[in-house]
C-alpha cells in the first residue's frame, strides 16, 4: 500500500482526503497481541525495506512530489527504524544512568528542564488531540500510546532487524501471515479491555525486560533518596529519570499486571518472567561496568 501510492504520487497523482460519517466498508482486525505484534512486524519489515532500498524517498521522491508529501513518505518509510531505536534508547539508558546515580537532565530548578518538560507533554497533548479530535475516546488514547510503546520495541525492531539481515546475506526475508480467525475467548477479553499474552518468547521477553529494568532503576532511587535524606539534591538532579521510569511503568501497568498479578491462561508465563529477569540483571551488570 505504501509503495503503491507512493509511486503514484511521484507520477502526479492528487490524493483527497476522504474520511465519511459511515463506513465504507467493515473488516476484521487482531484482537489480540500475537497477531497484532505479527502484523505491525510485517508493516515495519515492508516499510523499512523501502526506506532502505534504491526507493528511499530521500532520493527518489524529492523532485517528482510536493515537500509536504515527501517529508510525510520519509518519515513513514523510517518510522520503524526511527521508533524501535529511540524507545529502546529511552528504556535502557536513562534507567541505567539512573541506577548508577548517573544524572542525564537538568535539575529541576533549572530553567533548561523546562525545555523537557514541555516537549514531553506537548507531545502527550498532540497524540491525545488527534485521538479526540477524529472521535476517539481518553481510554483509546491511553491504549493507542500503551501499544505503541510495546510494538517499538518488538514489532518494528523485529521487522526492522529482519530487512536489515536479509540486506546483509544473512537471512532470507520472511512473511507472516496474520491469522484471521475470531476466537470467542480472545474477543471477550479484547472487549473487556484485557491483553491477551499467548505469543512467542520473543515478543513478551523485552516487554518484561524493560519492565523490569525500569523497576530495578526506580526502586534504587527511592532507596537511595530515603536513606541518603536527599543528600546532595539528590532528587532534585534525578527526578527527570525518576520520573520517566515512573511514566514507562505506569503506561504498561498491563504487562506488570500479566506478570505478577494474573494467573489466566492469557498472562505473562512465570519462565518468561524468571528468563527475563536473567536477561535485566546481565542489562544492569553490564551497564554498570561501562558506566563505571
Amino acid at each position: 500500500d505504501y509503495f503503491t501510492g507512493f509511486t503514484l504520487h511521484r507520477k502526479g497523482w492528487k490524493s483527497v482526503y476522504l474520511y465519511p460519517k459511515k463506513p465504507q466498508f467493515l473488516g476484521t482486525a487482531t484482537t489480540n497481541f500475537n497477531d497484532t505484534s505479527i502484523q505491525h512486524m510485517r508493516w515495519a519489515s515492508g516499510l523499512t525495506s523501502v526506506a532502505i532500498s534504491k526507493f528511499c524517498p530521500l532520493i527518489y521522491g524529492p523532485l517528482k512530489m510536493s515537500w509536504v508529501q515527501f517529508m510525510c513518505y520519509s518519515e513513514l518509510a523510517f518510522m520503524p527504524l526511527l521508533y524501535c531505536l529511540s524507545l529502546w534508547g529511552f528504556a535502557f539508558i536513562p534507567q541505567l544512568c539512573l541506577f548508577n546515580d548517573i544524572p542525564l537532565y537538568p535539575k529541576v530548578s533549572d530553567s533548561s528542564f523546562n525545555i523537557f518538560l514541555i516537549i514531553f507533554v506537548s507531545a502527550i497533548l498532540k497524540s491525545l488531540y488527534e485521538v479526540v479530535t477524529t472521535g476517539g475516546q481518553v481510554r483509546t488514547w491511553r491504549n493507542d500510546w500503551r501499544i505503541w510503546m510495546m510494538r517499538s520495541i518488538t514489532s518494528y525492531f523485529y521487522g526492522s532487524l529482519d530487512v536489515v539481515l536479509n540486506k546483509l546475506g544473512m537471512k532470507e526475508a520472511s512473511f507472516l501471515p496474520t491469522n484471521k480467525v475470531i476466537n470467542d475467548e480472545q474477543v471477550k477479553l479484547y472487549e473487556m479491555g484485557i491483553f491477551d499474552f499467548r505469543t512467542a518468547t520473543t515478543f513478551l521477553a523485552p516487554l518484561v525486560t524493560v519492565i523490569i529494568v525500569n523497576i530495578a532503576a526506580f526502586v534504587r532511587a527511592l532507596v537511595v533518596n530515603v536513606v541518603d535524606n536527599d543528600r546532595d539534591g539528590y532528587w532534585e538532579k534525578m527526578f527527570g529519570q525518576m520520573f520517566l521510569s515512573f511514566y514507562i511503568l505506569v503506561s504498561n501497568y498491563a504487562v506488570i499486571e500479566g506478570m505478577v498479578i494474573r494467573r489466566d491462561k492469557a498472562s505473562i508465563p512465570l519462565c518468561v518472567t524468571l528468563l527475563s529477569g536473567v536477561f535485566s540483571v546481565f542489562i544492569l551488570l553490564i551497564g554498570s561496568a561501562i558506566l563505571s
